[in-house]
């Protein structure tokens, strides 16, 4: 018999060259955690994702029949020459996708199908003639219960019969909670134009130019503005009847007499809404709608018949209103409703439900209630939930790749982040985790740092061993930040006596959601912070409170509701600065969002090489000119039909992902350093520190792409497709093109601009912020980032805790205050971030 072989200690990396990865070597320690560290566009997502998940996934995937791989989405083989001894992998992305609409935090975190289990077999139902009963512990035993009024017999409901996704679905609202209208203000263009004129917008958008003439037919007059019409006349375009109307129509072919039917506007609405099979069109018809509470399940989704059972005086209704900390709290009240033979059942429950709440609870997600919908969930709140469901899987021997998990996490909720990792690695199972976080980075077992620059200059591993290590290795860009030497501080806060000296936006609102009423005022030409604990309102106030207030001052339109008064202090423009993606498919590019491209392709079409040929600028466009190679037409990349497997998309091989034919390297143009020619494939291949020495030359793309310089991007290549770009990236490309304007009338939202960057892009980022300031905007940050909070002229700090618990202003002023305050946990955290950081910076 053998002697059993040791088990391998590390996955061994041999060669990896997935995307800027430079022959990387490297050994990843296996039952540990493992942090793997770098500035932006370094290569650490190609590292984790590209090589070790993708070949843990492919491996275990290509494990299985080919029947089931035919159903599955398979990555192809990473760009490496050896991968050994990879587990099976998961993943847990920085952005976990968008849930819909019938998903909810109780539904996405599996709690409601205990809730509903509890209502099924403990609650006191109702029989078919309305009596209540008392529990029985028939239900249970799936036996019929009688009815000790009238006798009925009659089954207990299953907790199918109780989910609002299947048998419980309210009748009114399909299970949603929401109902459908047209918005009758939102179809008229101008009051001012009459219907010929085309003020009843959707027959325009939508083709009907007919309905004005059968309109007509019912008398009402089209050639008067809207606001003269009769309201018998006005209710005749919103919603006459579908009644057929002969009418003459002229044509390029001739006069015809024919039969139309009306379709009012209404309708025209709500067809277009059920032909809506995509989001763009979807997009074009919601403009027109209003979404509302259903009136007949109150949003709870429920139909009547799910809203029956009680448990004490609660329905399931109610306790699924309740937050995550008020059901825990709830939950053991339970047995004290019942009789005694049915406590055992009720107490193998409430620890299912306590045993799945504890990590959510660790998480910081108490204060989410469980009917939420999961859309409205932050990225963090959804990642969150994503690491408590893969603890409760009880996995063993799975490699979990965490892509930044600190997402939208406030310092006090990092020990729960730590502790399900804890979890994870208890159960036998390996972590790898990209991370910028230097709190959550102090605690890996190993780290690796991949560096040293972005893009072309990174790609390498520069570091590499426990905390202490690194933290000792010159070569380390992120060692001074771990052991504390270095702080992100780069520009000095104004005086406090100076932060209104310029005015200032005020704000009061009633309560919102379990944010209550407030009164704020922002400091204007200033960087402003808004932060707290998760959940403690700050995405409410901002987002849903000052933005739209300004948003409806700047159209001159009502207020929100729940916004009682707005001061703008000069306020005319309001530019939220998200992460989303830019862009919805390869086509998109740095060149093309940062209108480089354009004046490229002007300069190209004025060679004479172009003249000669006849070419204009129109022609070096890569999605439509003649130049675009005709084998990808332009993308850059196509998909091979392997027949019984999945499509596997690969970089061009007739233009080697520069999306352009062989005739564009004919038209070639002087280079600014004297070194050649260069054509447009070529330029558009550089990184945009390397192109801006070839057009210096041209002084609108020298102007921009200095820009992209100055936010840090000189490592994107002109050609990279923003719908790749990473949170913090999007947003910096997003400012590029405000940077150079005068702002002093527009008001900045950035919601978590620190997503995805490592200490020294925060740095870049503040400076960016700076910038904007110099050129008099006013500038607001909801932030957990303790660097950014620290360089903030005046701070908005909500809490004290979250949910419930929150809601309120805990304390504003400069972070020297908000240090100061004893109930602000910010301000705790804040103290002792300042407490060894170096110098101030400028101002």
């Amino acid at each position: 018999m053998s002697e059993p072989t040791a088990a391998p200690a590390a996955i061994e990396v041999r060669g990896a060259r997935v995307h800027n990865l430079k022959n990387v070597d490297v050994d990843v320690p296996l039952g540990m955690l493992v942090g793997i560290a770098g500035v932006s566009g370094s290569g650490k997502s190609s590292l984790a994702m590209g090589v070790l998940y993708a070949e843990g996934s492919r491996r275990y995937i290509e494990a299985l029949s080919t029947y089931t791989r035919r159903r599955m989405a398979q990555a192809p083989r990473a760009d490496v020459d050896r991968v050994r001894h990879v587990p099976a992998a998961l993943a847990l992305r920085q952005r976990p996708g968008v849930p819909g609409v019938r998903s909810t935090f109780g539904t996405s975190t599996e709690l409601l199908n205990v809730l509903r289990l509890m209502f099924s077999r403990l609650a006191r139902h109702v029989c078919p003639n309305g009596h209540r009963q008392e529990p029985t512990l028939n239900v249970g035993a799936e036996e019929p219960i009688v009815c000790p009024v009238c006798g009925v017999v009659f089954e207990a409901p299953g907790a199918e019969a109780l989910a609002f996704n299947s048998g419980g679905a309210c009748p009114e609202c399909d299970g949603t909670g929401t109902v459908r209208g047209v918005d009758d203000a939102a179809l008229i263009r101008d009051p001012g134009l009459s219907i010929d004129d085309g003020t009843v917008i959707p027959w325009q958008m939508y083709g009907f130019n007919v309905q004005p003439q059968i309109a007509r037919e019912f008398g009402v007059r089209t050639d008067v503005p809207w606001r003269e019409l009769t309201r018998r006349e006005k209710d005749v375009v919103l919603g006459g009847p579908e009644e057929k109307k002969h009418i003459t129509v002229t044509t390029k072919n001739g006069v015809h007499e024919l039969d139309f039917t009306f379709r009012n506007a209404r309708l025209t609405v709500t067809e277009e809404l059920a032909r809506a099979q995509d989001e763009k069109r979807l997009a074009r018809v919601r403009r027109f709608l209003t979404e509302s509470v259903c009136p007949e399940c109150g949003g709870t989704r429920l139909s009547p018949a799910a809203r029956a059972p009680r448990i004490g005086e609660d329905g399931l209704a109610d306790v699924t209103a309740m937050t995550l900390g008020d059901v825990v709290e709830w939950a053991p009240t339970v047995a004290g409703t019942l009789p005694a033979d049915m406590r055992p059942m009720s107490t193998s429950l409430v620890d299912a439900l306590n045993g799945m709440a504890r990590r959510l609870l660790e998480l910081g997600l108490a204060y989410l209630s469980l009917d939420r919908a999961s859309a409205t969930l932050s990225t963090g709140e959804r990642q969150r939930v994503q690491l408590s469901r893969a603890v409760r899987n009880e996995t063993t021997g799975v490699l979990y790749v965490l892509d930044e998990p600190s997402i939208g996490l406030h310092p006090s909720n990092v020990h729960g982040l730590q502790g399900v990792i804890a979890d994870l690695l208890a159960e036998g199972n390996s972590v790898v985790m990209v991370d910028h976080d230097v709190a959550v980075l102090r605690s890996v077992d190993r780290l690796i740092e991949i560096g040293p620059g972005s893009g072309r200059d990174g790609g390498t591993v520069i570091a590499e061993g426990t905390v202490d290590e690194v933290g000792a290795d010159p070569r380390s860009l992120i060692g001074e930040f771990l052991t504390g030497s270095r702080r992100v501080v780069v520009r000095r806060p104004v005086p406090a006596a100076e932060v209104f000296a310029r005015g200032a936006i005020r704000l009061r609102t009633g309560r919102l959601h379990t944010v209550h009423p407030v009164d704020v005022t922002i400091p204007r030409g200033r960087l402003t912070v808004v932060t707290g604990v998760s959940g403690s309102g700050k995405t409410t106030l901002v987002l849903e409170g000052l933005v739209p207030a300004l948003q409806a001052a700047e159209k001159e339109a009502p207020l929100p509701a729940h916004v009682e008064d707005l001061d703008a202090g000069g306020i005319e423009r309001v530019d939220t600065v998200d992460s989303t993606p830019i862009g919805i498919n390869v086509r998109s590019t740095v060149a093309t969002y940062s209108g480089v491209q354009d004046e490229l392709r002007r300069a190209y079409a004025r060679l004479a090489s172009a003249r000669e040929a006849g070419l204009t600028a129109g022609d070096f466009s890569y999605n439509t000119g003649s130049l675009r190679c005709p084998r990808c037409d332009g993308t850059g990349r196509i998909s091979l039909d392997v027949q019984f497997l999945p499509d596997v998309d690969i970089t061009c091989p007739d233009c080697g992902g520069l999306r352009y034919g062989p005739d564009a390297e004919r038209h070639r143009r002087p280079s600014a350093t004297g070194d050649g020619d260069v054509a447009l494939p070529d330029l558009l291949a550089m990184t945009v520190a390397e192109a801006i020495e070839h057009v210096s030359d041209l002084k609108k793309v020298r102007t921009r792409l200095t820009t992209l310089l100055d936010v840090g991007l000189g490592y994107l290549t002109l050609g990279e497709s923003t719908p790749a770009l990473s949170g913090g990236e999007a947003q910096r490309l997003k400012l590029v093109a405000e940077l150079d304007r005068p702002q002093n009338r527009t008001l900045f939202v950035m919601d978590e601009p620190t997503v995805g960057l490592h200490p020294l892009d925060v740095a870049v980022l503040i400076v960016v912020l700076d910038r904007l300031l110099d050129r008099g905007a006013t500038v607001v940050v909801i932030e957990h980032d303790l660097d950014v909070v620290a360089n903030a002229d005046h701070i908005v700090d909500m809490g004290p805790g979250g949910g419930v618990d929150g809601g309120r202003i805990v304390v504003a002023g400069p972070p020297d205050a908000v240090a100061a305050e004893p109930t602000s946990v910010t301000g705790r955290y804040l103290r002792d971030h300042r407490a060894t950081r170096p110098g101030h910076g400028k101002r």
